[in-house]
């Protein structure tokens, strides 16, 4: 099981728990500083695990690297697999789109705020911002383009240097704080009076950074072509990613908060990414703080490298199913109207990605569970629970991760998430009109007699092997190694 999940470090190194805590960690701090912080984490945690649990029930039943695209339509009616499935393609398609730009483009703000550790005076412009950005996507394009065959082993490295990574951090700042925070500030400590938001909601709404952090466990279905046994295997994998994932987040958190400096000039830094300046403060040196930051920015290049990975193959899936219109790359400028317009992608990632993955929970538990019945990883007499409460959970995040971190709310400080979300919904929709109910029939499939003939894994982006909308699968593809290469 250790060489599995080793074998296949994307859905660790996406999630990029150091990374994604960090930079969105002047969220939390707003919305209620260390209980927000600390038991959001520990809740969105929980809840990542009931529905990375409830996705690999039904993976061990379709052990599919099309993921929750092919799970929608296999567990779907024949009447509406394609419809269904054509949601949840696009949810996952915007899903990663929005991650990459979100990972990269904060990333490009983190890379900046670097210089700010040396030059406190420096503030970053949005064309300094937005041409980092691209430099940053530049990098992960070049690594995924011309270091294809060195993607396992990058994969590889990014969980060993996101291990070292959070130990070094951990003791650097335990051992060089001369100031610490006692145990009722780290444990018990909750401030949201910079937020605006009447108290208990506004920690609901900061748990965006949690969710944002872990919403990459679904694409350790891609695993299922690579691996022995996957309707064992890759279950085990997408749980023990979240678990991994929990954990790390607990043990960078914690310290984190014991040596926090003051909250009001933490959140105060006009760069936006405060986590610098905690590094700095806290070892004393503008070197000591560049050198533990300089270990946050190589997750990113995992994360950003990993994460475009991801959506190239997404989009490469999708576009041969006939239902992408067009380019997404024009995205990256929306930075140049309004620094709130390009935030949001945050959310909207978050929102599509969680949304993606309810829609095949949601299908398997309208039909009664008949489909995963016999699942080899089972949730047992637990199952409609774990399941409805997942299904509850997506629809309420849909809601609270449109809200805007503060409030009162100015043109600048709202979060234009349901404007982005909109935007695409309304392209699917226009795009479905035109052509998608016309010629769009959901993954192709084959017949189980033909995949029992073959013998092989059920496939992936190409060819799903079931009978389609009967929830019966067997196995089949060769296009998802064909999206590989």
């Amino acid at each position: 099981m250790a060489f599995e999940f080793e074998r296949d470090g994307r859905s660790f190194a996406i999630m990029a728990v150091p990374f994604g805590l960090s930079t969105t960690l002047a969220y939390s701090l707003t919305d209620g500083q260390s209980v927000t912080v600390l038991y959001g984490w520990i809740f969105v945690s929980c809840i990542s695990l009931a529905i990375a649990a409830s996705l690999a029930e039904i993976c061990s039943v379709y052990p599919t690297a099309g993921g929750v695209y092919y799970w929608s339509a296999m567990l779907s009616t024949r009447k509406y697999a394609p419809v269904v499935s054509w949601i949840t393609g696009w949810l996952t398609l915007v899903g990663n789109w929005t991650v990459t730009l979100s990972i990269n483009f904060s990333g490009a703000q983190l890379i900046l705020s670097s210089i700010s550790i040396f030059n406190e005076d420096f503030v970053a412009n949005a064309w300094q911002t937005v041409l980092c950005f691209w430099a940053v996507m530049a990098i992960a394009f070049s690594v995924n383009v011309f270091g294809a065959k060195y993607l396992d082993l990058i994969n590889k490295i990014c969980i060993y240097w996101t291990s070292a990574s959070v130990i070094i951090i951990i003791v650097t700042l335990l051992v060089m704080a001369n100031n610490r925070r006692d145990a009722e500030f780290v444990f018990a400590h909750f401030d949201a009076s910079a937020s605006g938001w009447p108290s208990g909601w506004d920690w609901f709404v900061s748990l965006l950074q949690a969710a944002y952090t872990l919403t990459s466990y679904g694409m350790v279905a891609a695993m299922c072509e690579e691996v022995q046994n996957p309707e064992r295997e890759v279950p085990k994998a997408m749980v023990l990613s979240v678990f991994a994932a929990g954990i790390t987040g607990i043990l960078y958190l914690v310290p984190l908060l014991f040596v926090l400096p003051d909250v009001n000039s933490v959140l105060g830094q006009l760069n936006g990414q405060p986590i610098g300046y905690i590094f700095k403060t806290v070892t004393g040196s503008a070197a000591g703080g560049f050198g533990l930051l300089f270990l946050i920015l190589g997750i990113l290049f995992f994360a950003g490298v990993g994460a475009l990975t991801a959506a190239s193959r997404c989009t490469y899936a999708f576009a041969r199913d006939g239902a992408i219109p067009g380019s997404h790359c024009v995205l990256g400028c929306i930075y140049f109207g309004t620094t709130s317009a390009f935030n949001a992608f945050t959310s909207v990632a978050t929102i599509c990605l969680s949304v993606s993955y309810g829609i095949p929970i949601l299908v398997n538990l309208i039909r009664g569970r008949q489909a995963v019945k016999h699942a080899s990883f089972s949730l047992g007499r637990f199952g409609f629970a774990i399941n409805a409460i997942t299904v509850v959970w997506i629809t309420l995040a849909i809601v609270l991760f449109c809200m805007p971190t503060a409030i009162p709310v100015t043109p600048t400080s709202m979060n234009y998430a349901s404007v982005v979300f909109v935007f695409f919904a309304s392209i699917s929709l226009l795009w479905y009109v035109i052509r998608g109910r016309k010629e769009f029939s959901g993954p192709p499939v084959v017949s189980a007699e033909e995949a029992e003939h073959h013998g092989e894994v059920v496939g992936g982006v190409g060819r799903v092997v079931t009978e389609e909308g009967s929830g019966q699968v067997s196995y089949g593809s060769d296009a998802e190694k064909a999206s590989r290469k």
